[in-house]
């Protein structure tokens, strides 16, 4: 019998003092009919963020010649998951502050059949050393998800999500700067099913965050809006029956 395939990947740009760390949180063998790769996409990094990727194991590495943006890397992660032949794809951030242990917890639903679509939610779960001006932030454009979706979401800012094989192929990130919102109302308003994991979250402690108030106002309101206003189709969920629930191995946890 073939093993299913997971690929996590990683958007990263000059994350040389982090990647390695999340790389070697990643856990390889959740369960025994599952395969585990990691793939890097290098954003245009000037650092040493591919070697330190290289060196910690990761299996595959797509490096950008020049910086194109967080959208821009992320819609290559999941066009090269597909490419690889994951089931599921999962995203994860390169600056260490998601945890990567909890890998298991974010997928579980898609596994088993429950969602297309996962969230880690960093305000289900816990969250430690993020400043009053960043929460306002996330809870101000998860509140306009929020409106624009009429549904109630947690966490619209999240750099952990896990997407069906589907969700990946259908995927659509009309910016390069950004995607975390306008590739939640994408696969959203195409009826894929979605589900919020609570996770632990600790803010950085290496390099800093690319995304300053005035720039993200400035890329992503007019995305959203443009996004609103495209059509869009609907899933093939529709109809399909749920996966059979698998065990993961012993001592995995699947709940916070």
């Amino acid at each position: 019998m073939d093993k299913k395939k997971l690929v996590v990947f990683l958007p990263a740009h000059n994350e040389e003092l982090n990647i390695g760390k999340v790389i070697s949180r990643v856990p390889r063998h959740m369960h025994p009919d599952w395969l585990v790769e990691v793939l890097v996409i290098d954003d245009g990094s000037a650092d040493a963020t591919v070697q330190e990727a290289r060196a910690a194991g990761a299996d595959h590495v797509v490096s950008f010649p020049r910086n194109r943006g967080l959208g821009a890397a992320v819609r290559e992660g999941l066009a090269s998951c597909v490419r690889l032949g994951a089931d599921i794809g999962l995203m994860i951030d390169a600056d260490n502050e998601y945890p990567a242990e909890e890998i298991p917890n974010v997928v579980a639903p898609i596994m088993e059949g429950r969602a297309d679509y996962t969230m880690g939610s960093r305000f289900k779960g816990v969250v430690r050393g993020m400043k009053l001006h960043r929460r306002i932030g996330n809870f101000c454009f998860t509140l306009l998800q929020t409106l624009l979706l009429r549904r109630f979401i947690w966490d619209g800012q999240s750099g952990m999500r896990g997407f069906s094989r589907e969700a990946m192929e259908r995927a659509e990130i009309i910016h390069d700067y950004n995607y975390a919102q306008v590739l939640t109302l994408n696969l959203v308003r195409k009826g894929f099913v979605m589900e919020e994991v609570p996770i632990t979250y600790q803010v950085r402690v290496h390099g800093e965050s690319f995304i300053t108030f005035r720039k993200y106002v400035g890329n992503v309101l007019p995305a959203v809006w443009k996004e609103m206003r495209r059509p869009v189709g609907n899933s093939q969920r529709a109809g399909r029956k749920p996966a059979r629930k698998v065990a993961l191995e012993p001592g995995t946890n699947l709940h916070k």
